[in-house]
């Protein structure tokens, strides 16, 4: 398994999951753990190293990260997503210095001050509730007249009396000098300065699959599979946040990953042998079963 960052991807950085089969509310850094652990128990090699390139069209794959090259039969890609920037003047430069992508990752370093959450979805109100608990005034900045997160979120968010929305907005500028200390807002077509301590950008994520050559993709950049996560090369298959599918979350992923797992296999017993591929045994015997009644 080659791994950029932390394995576990955004769980690491979410505070409380509370979708995720056989936990009612559990840390994102600790479901991570768990998950690691098991799939160490069970004798895989991880790689902490970031894919650049890959070549998968031929009987031999090959992988490369800045540092090594990688050959094997069948791939499974399951590299999630990346954040989606805001790209207004002053983001980058303060990137660091007042504007985060992670409110779990920084929210302590903006104790007792005021911050903007940009966005409107799950996971802006997720981090302007976990931000109120931490700072003194948060700014949920969204850009359309309503919010898009499920109804218990923003419930929540109404009952926090230290939790403010401005619709119809967006960031058009972050000002500062070594740190943040204003951002000027468009709301309804009128600019307005705001003095703050932090930006935290929620508004989504983006594929960042360019670095597998000839997967097909859509016009927004995401996998295409069938739901046995296969795609257009034989031998590679797809799974999670990557691909293009209806819900992105933690227990899809999963079932992607098993799904992809049994594809490959399959693929590789069928490559070296004449044996029905696992799935297709799994269901003979299901249909030599005795009728229940």
């Amino acid at each position: 398994m080659i791994e950029r960052e932390a394995c576990g991807g955004k769980m690491n950085v979410t505070n409380k999951i509370e979708n995720y089969p056989g936990h009612q509310s559990v840390l994102g850094i600790d479901l991570s753990s768990e998950m690691l652990a098991s799939v160490e128990s069970l004798g895989a090699e991880i790689d902490y190293s970031e894919v650049v390139d890959s070549d998968l069209n031929g009987e031999v794959k090959y992988v490369f990260t800045k540092s090594k090259e990688f050959a094997a039969e069948s791939v499974i890609v399951a590299n999630g997503l990346k954040t989606r920037k805001l790209g207004c003047e002053g983001e980058s430069e303060f990137t660091g210095h007042g504007v985060s992508y992670c409110a779990a990752c920084d929210g302590f370093f903006f104790k007792g001050k005021n911050v903007v959450v940009v966005g409107g979805g799950n996971t802006a109100l997720e981090d302007s509730l976990y931000l109120s608990e931490i700072c003194a005034e948060v700014t949920l900045v969204v850009r359309k007249n309503e919010l898009r997160a499920e109804q218990y979120l923003v419930d929540l968010v109404n009952q926090k009396a230290n939790i403010n929305i401005s619709f119809g907005s967006r960031v058009k500028k972050i000002i500062g000098k070594k740190n943040i200390h204003t951002i000027e807002l468009e709301v309804f077509d009128e600019s307005l300065e705001v003095p703050i301590d932090g930006v935290f950008v929620a508004i989504g994520f983006e594929p960042e699959n360019d670095a597998f050559n000839g997967i097909k993709k859509d016009e927004y950049g995401y996998f295409y599979s069938d739901e046995s996560c296969k795609t257009n090369i034989p031998g590679v298959f797809v799974a999670g946040d990557c691909r293009k599918k209806q819900l992105r979350q933690i227990v899809t992923a999963a079932a992607d990953g098993a799904c992809a797992s049994t594809s490959a296999v399959d693929y590789l017993r069928l490559k070296h042998s004449k044996q029905v591929p696992l799935g297709q045994v799994r269901k003979t015997r299901q249909k030599t079963l005795p009728q229940q009644i």
